[in-house]
């Protein structure tokens, strides 16, 4: 691996490379009108360049080729997502091959993390939580700016606990992309969203990194470091299949559409704040010493601080 300082020009250059690829994809797009047009379901109200979470896929490609082939399983897992999560934007593909290629790149994001070491249950938890965050990211992805800021949250805050090299070459690439994706998605009218394969890649990159840190720590903690996502994700499913709902069907139910669609509170201001408390929670977690028990705990009063909001909210809303 090219041993590049904390601060390097290389970062520079592949901010100037990322910044080219999304003006070119933003050509592709127009020419093959690549759109996501909004309706009824939508939070935004306006036709919007879909897939600029393209660059994330590129920038594990261009870690992986410059850094003497680091990862190859986990950046097969990227390619594989963020290729048929691609393909989704652009047409509809069975949710059957999605999900094959979903679970196909679980696996092999495990595998790389190393979880061949732990029992059997928790590989099977591993599994079930990685699949789980693939999903969340996607459905969490509604609104301009909140997959960019809360993955430099969770970004971030492992940045400034990793020891490896390797890793903290990868966290940098990765940060210097949402950088680059914000610039264009960060906006009251943003130039792209991030769609399918924005989503999906940022997922399967998380999971590994989180994973990783588990498995050589030993320590559970980085469990919570997405709280908020698997928070509102959990139980919004829990209440639309109470209320006879399609769970998989486009909808305005979660928190955070609440927040901007029927609260009519800004966008980024929405995003900022899920990224903020995420990341003064990730702050706390990297900083102190907690069980399996205090994770547990840390979710419980995540939950009973969610459900009487929403519903608060909800009701206002009439």
């Amino acid at each position: 691996m090219h041993d590049y300082p904390f601060f390097s020009a290389v970062y520079a250059y592949l901010a100037i490379v990322l910044f080219a690829v999304m003006v070119v994809y933003f050509r592709i797009a127009k020419r093959f009108s690549i759109i996501d047009k909004p309706n009824e379901r939508s939070s935004h109200i306006r036709p919007t360049i879909r897939g600029g979470g393209i660059i994330f896929p590129v920038t594990i490609l261009m870690y992986f080729l410059f850094n003497e082939y680091q990862y190859p399983w986990f950046a097969l897992a990227v390619l594989l997502a963020g290729a048929v999560s691609f393909i989704d934007d652009i047409t509809d593909l069975p949710r059957t091959l999605r999900l094959g290629i979903h679970i196909l790149s679980s696996v092999l994001i495990l595998y790389q993390a190393g979880v061949g070491t732990l029992p059997v249950v928790l590989i099977a938890l591993a599994f079930i939580f990685v699949v789980g965050v693939m999903n969340a990211f996607n459905f969490m992805d509604g609104i301009n700016g909140i997959t960019g800021f809360y993955s430099l949250a969770v970004i971030i805050p492992l940045l400034l606990t990793e020891g490896n090299p390797a890793n903290i070459e990868l966290l940098c690439f990765m940060i210097v992309a949402l950088l680059v994706f914000l610039f264009f998605n960060a906006r009251k009218k943003a130039k792209c969203f991030a769609g399918d394969v924005g989503s999906v890649s940022i997922a399967v990159i998380v999971c590994f990194l989180l994973v990783q840190r588990i498995v050589t720590t030993g320590d559970y903690k980085y469990l919570a470091f997405l709280t908020l996502y698997l928070v509102d994700t959990g139980l919004t499913i829990i209440q639309r299949a109470k209320n006879g709902e399609k769970v998989f069907e486009a909808h305005r139910k979660h928190l955070f559409q609440v927040l901007s669609n029927e609260m009519k509170i800004p966008h980024l201001f929405v995003a900022l704040l899920f990224a903020f408390v995420q990341f003064g929670l990730n702050m706390l977690l990297i900083n102190t010493d907690i069980s399996i028990a205090d994770i547990v705990i840390v979710f419980a009063v995540a939950i009973a601080i969610y459900i009487p909001v929403k519903v608060r909210l909800l009701k206002v809303a009439g």
